[in-house]
């Protein structure tokens, strides 16, 4: 699976939520609200959740395993500091 787009549809230089994103995966699936998170030591993602009655938060989609989650941090953080942090 590869991502063939990514786009910042809110950005916010301060806080802990420094973008919202939406990227496109081999042209045909996007997945929407990806959260850039600005944590304690580095920025990382976190994927698009729905609060359950309980209180909980669920991922409404993520990767399954660590490579494409691996290469989904990569490529959307790196465009994220080539985009805002240059």
């Amino acid at each position: 699976m590869e991502i063939t787009d990514i786009k910042f549809r809110h950005v916010e230089p301060d806080g802990k939520l420094r973008a919202l994103v939406s990227v496109t995966f081999d042209g045909v699936l996007a997945v929407h609200d990806i959260k850039i998170i600005s944590g304690h030591d580095r920025l990382f993602l976190a994927m698009p959740s729905r609060r359950m009655p309980d209180g909980h938060f669920r991922d409404i989609a993520h990767p399954v395993g660590n490579t494409l989650r691996d290469e989904l941090e990569t490529e959307v953080l790196n465009a994220y500091r080539t985009t805002f942090l240059t």
